[in-house]
């Protein structure tokens, strides 16, 4: 009667990604968490990723911060490598 609300994991995986990025519908997110009641592989795999990208996220906040340059030393040295190629 309610096969609709009823999904293989291969969709379960996709939506959860969906809603990782607020991509996923309210119909599909309440079908995840049906899904979920019988389903702790992928209730698993959605703790799982959604760690990770928080785990990224804090990262690339970090990284944003951070102004890679080169030291006066390696920028002498990579124009003595440029000029030595050139000849």
């Amino acid at each position: 009667m309610f096969k609709f609300l009823f999904i293989t994991c291969d969709e379960a995986t996709m939506i959860c990604n969906k809603s990782q990025y607020n991509e996923a519908s309210l119909f599909e997110k309440i079908q995840l968490n049906i899904h979920f009641l019988r389903c702790g592989i992928c209730r698993l795999y959605t703790k799982q990723n959604n760690k990770m990208s928080d785990l990224f996220r804090m990262k690339a906040t970090d990284c944003q911060k951070e102004k890679p340059c080169l030291s006066d030393i390696d920028k002498a040295a990579l124009k003595q490598k440029l000029e030595n190629s050139k000849a």
